[in-house]
């Protein structure tokens, strides 16, 4: 059984920081590429970060492009994604995401993603 687990949310105050972690079990996890995804009250899920599977590539959203940063440690079956100087904005359920190898790989499309977590609330207040 596949489960991936979130951690790290809470409630911060606008230009805090928060380590949201993932971890992964169930999976050969080194064989998926990772990704989060948020959703707002009211949004729609919004792609935020996505790792390849060997780490090897980076992908952000433009809206957090230079705050977060999104790593993985394939030992510990765990991704990860640092959020600095966040905003009001970032407010939002995050969720992490497990997108199975494959020669032609879509990061920001939450559909092609297959296996996903049930997400920590992350609240920023201003």
């Amino acid at each position: 059984q596949v489960q991936l687990v979130e951690s790290g949310g809470g409630l911060v105050q606008a230009g805090d920081f928060l380590r949201l972690s993932c971890a992964a079990s169930g999976l050969t996890f080194s064989g998926y590429s990772m990704g989060w995804f948020r959703q707002a009250p009211g949004k729609e899920r919004e792609f935020v970060a996505a790792i390849k599977w060997n780490g090897g590539s980076t992908y952000y959203a433009d809206s957090v492009k230079g705050r977060f940063t999104i790593s993985r440690d394939n030992a510990k079956n765990t991704v990860y994604l640092q959020m600095n100087s966040l905003k009001p904005e970032d407010t939002a359920v995050y969720y992490c995401a497990a997108y199975l190898y494959s020669r032609y790989y879509y990061p920001t499309e939450g559909t092609k993603y297959t296996y996903w977590g049930q997400g920590t609330q992350v609240t920023v207040s201003s």
